[in-house]
């Protein structure tokens, strides 16, 4: 896929893996900003907490889920195979510097 084609893709609200990995970085970075002020382990359940909240609702309100449990084991399994891999990552191993 060329750049016109991501741009494209991008306005019409796909993403692609630069594009993915793009607002993802936009959460570390609001993180990396409050736990200038909140505690990393207090910090990293509200994030927590906020992105089941949304899934929730992406669940209920976009996806229109009927089974519920169903919806929650596919979305728990994407949270370990992800935790897992960034777990692997020597780079996350220290503390990032203020």
């Amino acid at each position: 896929m060329n750049r016109k084609e991501r741009l494209a893709a991008r306005k019409d609200g796909n993403l692609d893996t630069t594009g993915f990995l793009r607002v993802a970085d936009k959460f570390i970075d609001l993180a990396n900003r409050e736990n200038q002020k909140i505690e990393a382990t207090q910090l990293h359940m509200v994030f927590l907490y906020a992105s089941t909240r949304y899934s929730a609702y992406v669940g209920n309100a976009v996806m229109k889920v009927e089974n519920h449990e169903e919806y929650v084991e596919t979305m728990t399994g994407h949270f370990k195979e992800m935790l897992r891999q960034h777990l692997a990552d020597e780079s996350l191993s220290e503390p990032s510097k203020k």
